[in-house]
């Protein structure tokens, strides 16, 4: 049970002397002498206690020995302060061995430990949870420390391992009882490549103040360092240090993206949308040896990698300054350690849905200063076709033929669902939907069904949960637009009689006339190829929009020819994917 915490100091402080430990002078006195000789010049304890654990944690440091202490919300804190005076007892025992002979050695003595609030004892069979508030100050012997109560900290910081020039450099941070935009940043570089190794004096040099640094040439072969210190608009907690694994290595050079970069140097205004759409290749796919050897054997082996791959991909997203970034293969380790933490350093927030079976999914970032989230309305295309409602009378047309209805739900095949409104203006609401359908060059039909689903799920967000707002559909369709997947999306319906319906053959033949609930328009057109490996290219990338509500400002070029082919196909040291971005900008009406 909870109990009045200065009720608590005042009784106990009755039973004590009102002395400080033999110095005869008045902790509490008056002019309250004790405030004005240590106060000034206390070190840290910081203690964190959060109701929904059990345990407390004690941090500060002690003869240069950094001191971390677990104990129980419930425990008394005489006893908490008691394992403070042992483990100071065991610390210099053990500095007195190291010195002296063990005849030689004198006994230890026990260390004066008490907690003081507002300058009274804190009664030591006071809860630990109630115990150490903030602003609290404990007397370990001779030192003092101020009590911070669960201030601002960095749970994660950690530098990418591969760094090269001119790609910025994100951090991976996570706090706690803090933001990271009232958190002040100081990044550092060596003086001389393996400075820091060898020893040399004041080795580091300041380098910039901003949460992303991207070093420059001249960088190449020193290691960086990061001072991270956590705020949260009041006050600032122990900053944190960290330091890049290896050194600056020299860039690829000329990026495909880096053209596409001068048409996206600033963020559109709040009348427009620049939407991205991108396959970025997932690590799991990239890694195998078929990868390796049959699809992608023209790809250097390092620009395989995750690392040199992710430093371009963030790169290249940043370097878009869009609103609204729709995302497919992208795996659950990437999203959380590497693209969120880059993407939210540029003001974008991030949702992922992971893919059933898989390690890899669909990502929706979207410009936290311009758009709030609303609501999710994600669905597993085969498991929606079997529970839900909307899609009875399609899933009884493919029950006829059980050999494709198997072939359906063994489909992981997600859609992402994300409802956004403008920060500015709350009239304006949008719903993004970004998917991979199914890949199989055989698999029009199973595409054609995925979409029917799609759409059907789509019309019920926007005419229920959310009526007449404007549609944004993006991802990678595995569809070129000769398919039928692509005259659905765009002329609105596929008759029984379509082709695609028979293209895995008879035994998985089961015709049917689905239509399309939206008028669509493809904003940027059918490139003559979005993916471009050794075997294939073609389009198979789409960003669709409603036009009686959206129109499009400008569509940003794809690569030259030339820059996709110079290193024969994609992905390649100059270009992270086998896909390429999609990048538009889109008007509101």
């Amino acid at each position: 049970m909870y109990r009045c915490l200065a009720c608590i100091s005042h009784r106990f402080s009755k039973t004590l002397s009102p002395y400080w430990f033999g110095t005869g002078e008045s902790v509490w006195g008056p002019g309250n002498r004790f405030g004005r000789r240590f106060f000034g010049r206390m070190e840290r304890a910081v203690v964190r206690c959060v109701p929904w654990e059990t345990k407390i944690t004690i941090s500060f440091t002690l003869d240069g020995s950094q001191k971390h202490m677990l104990r129980d919300q419930t425990e008394e804190l005489g006893k908490a302060l008691s394992r403070i005076a042992n483990s100071v007892i065991k610390g210099q025992a053990k500095e007195k061995r190291s010195k002296k002979k063990k005849s030689e050695l004198t006994e230890v003595q026990e260390p004066v430990v008490k907690l003081y609030y507002m300058d009274d004892f804190v009664a030591e069979d006071a809860l630990n949870a109630d115990a150490w508030q903030d602003g609290a100050v404990l007397h370990v012997g001779d030192s003092r420390y101020k009590v911070e109560r669960n201030p601002p900290a960095f749970i994660t910081a950690e530098l990418p391992k591969s760094l090269l020039a001119g790609f910025p450099v994100c951090t991976k941070l996570v706090i706690e009882f803090g933001e990271l935009k009232h958190c002040q940043f100081t990044w550092y570089k060596e003086k001389a490549p393996n400075a820091e190794k060898d020893g040399v004096e004041n080795c580091w040099i300041e380098a910039g103040n901003e949460r992303v640094f991207t070093p420059s040439n001249a960088d190449i072969g020193l290691k960086l360092k990061l001072k991270c210190t956590p705020g949260n608009g009041e006050r600032f907690g122990v900053s944190k240090e960290v330091v890049t694994p290896g050194p600056v290595e020299a860039g690829p050079g000329s990026c495909t993206f880096d053209n596409r970069h001068l048409y996206t140097n600033k963020v559109t205004d709040e009348s427009t949308i620049r939407a991205v759409s991108y396959n970025i290749l997932a690590d799991i796919y990239a890694q195998t040896e078929l990868s390796k050897t049959v699809l992608y054997p023209y790809c250097a082996p390092y620009a395989l990698e995750i690392d040199y791959r992710q430093s371009l991909i963030k790169k290249e997203l940043a370097g878009y300054n869009a609103d609204i970034v729709c995302l497919q293969e992208v795996d659950k380790c990437v999203f959380a350690d590497s693209l969120s933490p880059a993407l939210d350093a540029f003001d974008m927030d991030g949702v992922f849905r992971l893919k059933e079976k898989q390690h890899e999914g669909l990502a929706t970032y979207f410009r936290r200063s311009k758009f709030e989230l609303l609501s999710q309305h994600d669905i597993t295309l085969s498991e929606a076709l079997l529970s839900d409602p909307l899609h009875r009378e399609l899933l009884e047309r493919v029950s006829t033929n059980p050999v494709l209805k198997e072939n359906v739900i063994q489909r992981s095949t997600t859609l992402q669902v994300t409802v956004l409104q403008s920060v500015k203006d709350v009239s304006r609401k949008l719903c993004v939907a970004n998917t991979h359908l199914y890949w199989h060059p055989k698999g029009g039909h199973i595409r054609l069904i995925q979409m029917a689903i799609a759409l059907r799920h789509l019309s019920w967000v926007t005419s229920g949960p959310h009526p007449g707002i404007p549609l944004l559909f993006s991802g990678d369709f595995n569809s070129t637009p000769s398919t039928g997947m692509y005259q659905l999306v765009t002329q609105g319906a596929v008759p029984e009689s379509h082709e695609d319906w028979a293209s895995n053959g008879e035994e998985e033949l089961c015709p049917l006339a689905v239509s399309n609930p939206f008028q669509l328009q493809s904003a940027c057109g059918e490139p003559a190829y979005t993916n471009y490996v050794g075997g294939f290219h073609g389009c198979l990338d789409y960003i669709f929009i409603e036009p009686r509500a959206l129109q499009v400002e400008q569509v940003i070029p794809m690569p030259s020819h030339q820059e996709v082919t110079t290193h024969q196909a994609l992905p390649s040291v100059l270009h992270p994917s086998d896909h390429i971005a999609l990048v538009c900008d889109i008007k509101w009406k």
